[in-house]
């Protein structure tokens, strides 16, 4: 029995990057003699066992067959004859099909270390193309070293490519899309995800509502960059750098999705989006195991962000009708992680990407003033609807107050 340190782990040692965690294979053994050693079993499609003293997985090295369609459709060989090398060589880029013996030697039978220096995500094999999750794990992996100014080598893209003609992106199911995507929006540059899905053709077939953004025209005056699409991966790089949310960041990416049904008439305009956001958003939602907290907060942003960047011109009546909209006096967390959605759809256009958001502060300004309202006098004076009215008027009259202590109320 031999155990080697894949993966990973291996990879990000070499890249001088933390571990976030180890995956061990283990050459040699069986299944029967990992749990005679106290390893615990988990896992349902191949043997991966947890150490009895680390937890740290270890898998029996394994061969697969493809009998089926999508990920699900591969018959597994965990036999002790597999080598290591064999191992390697059913991993998805070479830069994960590196090894470390015990005395830390590296193994490195598919050129990987070359592709970490290269800075290339290049497939180990055409087994690649049997697999379409790879499709998005190859994207995730470009957001996640964008920094490292990693690129998808040109034959895998034309593979991916191949992958989407063939129909083989079709057989994605939600709960994976879904996991792959949360992974990749809480990467510190997630709109690369979208981008690589989108020279590939994939975005098209696992989010066409995001897809039909693209080529959809907004005005210049207000949207410089024109491409509705491009502006909602603008903004979703700039809610990348505001906040490491995922709910924000996926409010952000889903909260302009009516402009892809804008009447060709009233291009570039598009009155009325909000709302068309918000009815796609929840066909979006029914199809993917998108959290309730990403869908609620999402749903307030696309139909709300409108009246939050007119904020200066609000009345403060207006104003406590948007807090009571968005719950934010029962809920001020999610209302600060709304205006950060607000404030990146805002600054996710071309040259106003440093732009100051002074709604932002102004409304924040509200919602003090509103939840520090006192009401113990007005208990034994006023019940029911009367009671509401006297609450909602003195509110408005606090905001009102902070809106003109902090100059954001202009109006008479």
């Amino acid at each position: 029995m031999k155990v080697f340190e894949v993966g990973g782990a291996v990879r990000d040692k070499l890249l001088e990057r933390p571990v976030r965690e180890r995956d061990w294979v283990v050459v040699g053994s069986s299944g029967e003699e990992l749990l005679r050693r106290g390893y615990k079993p988990v896992g349902k499609d191949f043997p991966v066992f947890l150490h009895p003293e680390t937890g740290e997985q270890y898998a029996l090295a394994r061969t697969e067959r493809k009998v089926g369609p999508g990920y699900h459709g591969f018959d597994f060989n965990t036999s002790m004859e597999v080598s290591l090398e064999e191992d390697l060589l059913r991993r998805d880029l070479t830069i994960n099909a590196m090894a470390f013996d015990s005395d830390g030697t590296l193994i490195d039978p598919h050129g990987g270390l070359r592709d970490l220096k290269d800075r290339l995500l290049r497939h180990v094999s055409d087994a690649f193309g049997e697999d379409p999750l790879r499709i998005l794990r190859v994207a995730r992996f470009a957001a996640r070293f964008q920094e490292f100014d990693f690129k998808v080598a040109p034959q895998t893209m034309e593979l991916m490519r191949e992958m989407v003609t063939s129909g083989e992106a079709n057989e994605l199911k939600p709960d994976r899309v879904w996991q792959e995507t949360e992974k990749a929006l809480a990467e510190r540059n997630p709109e690369v995800y979208f981008e690589v899905l989108r020279d590939c053709g994939a975005l098209e077939v696992v989010f066409p509502e995001i897809d039909a953004l693209f080529g959809v025209p907004q005005p210049a005056k207000w949207h410089p960059e024109i491409d509705t699409g491009v502006h909602t991966l603008m903004a979703l790089q700039i809610a990348a750098r505001l906040s490491e949310s995922v709910a924000v960041r996926f409010a952000v990416l889903t909260h302009d999705l009516g402009k892809a049904e804008t009447p060709k008439e009233i291009l570039p305009g598009h009155r009325g989006h909000e709302e068309r956001s918000v009815k796609i958003l929840a066909s979006f939602c029914s199809r993917l195991p998108v959290p309730r907290r990403y869908r609620e907060l999402a749903v307030s942003v696309a139909r709300h962000h409108g009246i939050v960047h007119r904020t200066h011109e609000l009345r403060p009546s207006t104003v406590v009708r948007l807090i009571e909209a968005v719950d934010a006096m029962r809920r001020p967390e999610r209302f600060e992680k709304f205006l950060l959605a607000c404030e990146a759809d805002a600054r996710g256009r071309a040259g106003l990407e440093n732009q100051p958001y002074p709604q932002a502060n102004a409304l924040r300004a509200a919602l003090n003033a509103a939840r520090n309202v006192q009401t113990e006098d007005l208990q034994g004076t006023a019940k029911g609807a009367e009671l509401g009215k006297q609450l909602r008027e003195r509110r408005i009259e606090a905001i009102r107050d902070a809106l003109l202590e902090i100059g954001a109320d202009r109006r008479p």
